[in-house]
């Protein structure tokens, strides 16, 4: 897509950004499944985000703050316009509508986990659970992508009303599609135990909001941020005229329209084959150059 077509695309309206709730909900999946596994006694830990929060006497607090956002520099991506992963076919007798949008931002969420007890021991105990628990947390959200059009419906990367419900418990490719749905795209954010604060710089932190110093862990969370989609009003066409014979066949030989020589006079061009890559779409072949008068 050259600056020209960006820019007459960008004109239309665009949809509200897709992934503009990730960030908030990977903090709240983070929560979530540190209370649906906690089993060591009967009464679960309480979950802070404020360090300057004062227990109370034997109550057991696990402080999760995220203090650092970043982005992923080993997997930007051009900004250039290009086809959203997602295809809407709202009318059987007519094309799908194609979108188009930004690659999507990839951000490394960075969080401090702090754990406070009455008793040292127990609270080294309970920082020995919070690590293991998190360290099952292979894919912290796992669900389908979740694709706001312009008009503010949501869909799946298939067109259908987004219910991620319907698709829990899938199976997922090395290339992110769901292996019961093929094309389903997959949005996945991994959770890992990182070392990204000193003492000293925990230390700062705790003094800045008025904390006393606890031991702590530091995860790294990895999302990808989609923006807004952008309607296509047709797509693009390209016309491929087929190609002249360059040379007049000899005895015994000629010569195919590619300019290369082949076996036998008359012999059949050689048989058209499907070019990899995705579908495409408003994509059509002329069967000459004199069609070209057709269009």
């Amino acid at each position: 897509m050259n600056p020209a077509e960006e820019a007459e695309l960008l004109r239309a309206t665009g949809g509200p950004a897709s992934g503009r709730n990730i960030i908030g909900e990977t903090t709240e999946a983070i929560h979530k499944f540190l209370l649906e596994g906690y089993k060591l006694t009967d009464m679960p830990p309480r979950i802070e985000e404020e360090f300057k929060f004062v227990p109370k006497d034997r109550e057991e607090i696990l402080y999760i703050y995220m203090y650092r956002v970043a982005q992923n520099t080993n997997l930007m991506n051009q900004k250039r316009l290009r086809q959203a992963p997602v295809f809407v076919k709202d009318d059987p007798e007519k094309g799908g509508e194609i979108y188009y949008h930004r690659p999507p931002v990839l951000l490394d969420l960075f969080y401090l986990i702090s754990v406070h007890s009455k008793f040292r021991s127990d609270a080294e105990r309970l920082m020995g659970w919070v690590l293991l628990r998190l360290n099952e947390a292979t894919h912290l959200i796992y669900r389908p992508r979740r694709f706001l059009l312009p008009d503010g419906r949501e869909v799946d990367s298939l067109g259908r009303t987004y219910d991620a419900k319907n698709f829990e418990g899938q199976k997922v490719n090395a290339e992110g599609e769901a292996e019961d749905d093929d094309g389903l795209f997959i949005e996945k954010v991994s959770l890992a135990l990182v070392d990204d604060l000193t003492v000293g710089d925990a230390i700062n932190l705790f003094t800045l909001h008025e904390a006393p110093y606890r031991p702590f862990l530091t995860y790294r969370a990895r999302v990808a941020l989609d923006g807004p989609l952008y309607k296509s009003s047709g797509g693009a066409t390209i016309r491929l005229p087929r190609l002249e014979r360059t040379s007049p066949p000899t005895d015994g030989q000629g010569d195919s329209p590619n300019g290369r020589k082949r076996s036998g006079r008359g012999a059949p061009p050689a048989t058209l084959r499907t070019p990899p890559g995705p579908k495409p779409y408003m994509l059509r072949k002329n069967a000459d150059a004199d069609n070209e008068s057709e269009d």
